[in-house]
């Protein structure tokens, strides 16, 4: 593939094309196709035309979305494909999906560092706050590792996305102590 360091071109598989209609109504029937599609990562050539890097498990996937799409009455059709021009465009879409992911978590990241910081300023520091704090991030650390796993060909947002959450991990780090030497002190 061009535009890809030799040693992926030769690893990879090509592409799957998921070409579908579903009815249109009632209109959650193409919401959710539409999510499940964007959760395995796959981007949109046109309307009702979803690609995806072809592997086992994104195969598996669109053969049982083309399922649930028969389903609903509609008609879909799943092709496995090289791409014979233009795929320099199919690559760049694919990472700019992959890059509005990362960046997406690095704003929740955001999100989360001025969470401890109201934590701090309204003398927030029990257990209960902890955990909190805790199930959020191990959110934000899921949803990473779930855009890794479908980021292929390396997406440049990647690193600020892992600096990111790194960042709130010290920070967790930071308030959990803080929280633990709060609790000491009030026995």
């Amino acid at each position: 593939m061009n535009g890809m360091p030799a040693a992926d071109r030769e690893t990879s598989t090509g592409w799957l094309l998921l070409v579908y209609r579903v009815p249109s109504e009632p209109s959650r029937l193409r919401a959710a196709v539409w999510r499940r599609l964007k959760s395995l990562g796959a981007i949109y050539l046109q309307s009702s035309a979803a690609a995806l890097p072809a592997s086992v498990s994104a195969e598996r996937a669109l053969r049982k979305l083309r399922s649930e799409i028969l389903d609903m009455s509609g008609s879909a059709v799943l092709l496995s494909c090289a791409v014979l021009a233009g795929e320099a465009d199919v690559l760049a879409a694919f990472q700019a999906a992959r890059d509005d992911e990362y960046e997406e978590i690095v704003d929740k990241c955001g999100d989360f560092l001025a969470g401890l910081r109201k934590e701090y300023d309204e003398n927030h520091f029990t257990y209960a706050e902890l955990e909190e704090n805790e199930v959020d991030f191990v959110k934000l650390r899921s949803w990473l590792e779930r855009v890794r796993s479908r980021d292929v060909f390396g997406a440049a947002g990647l690193q600020t996305a892992v600096s990111s959450l790194a960042e709130c991990e010290v920070q967790l780090e930071a308030y959990a102590t803080r929280v633990y030497a709060e609790e000491a002190e009030s026995r």
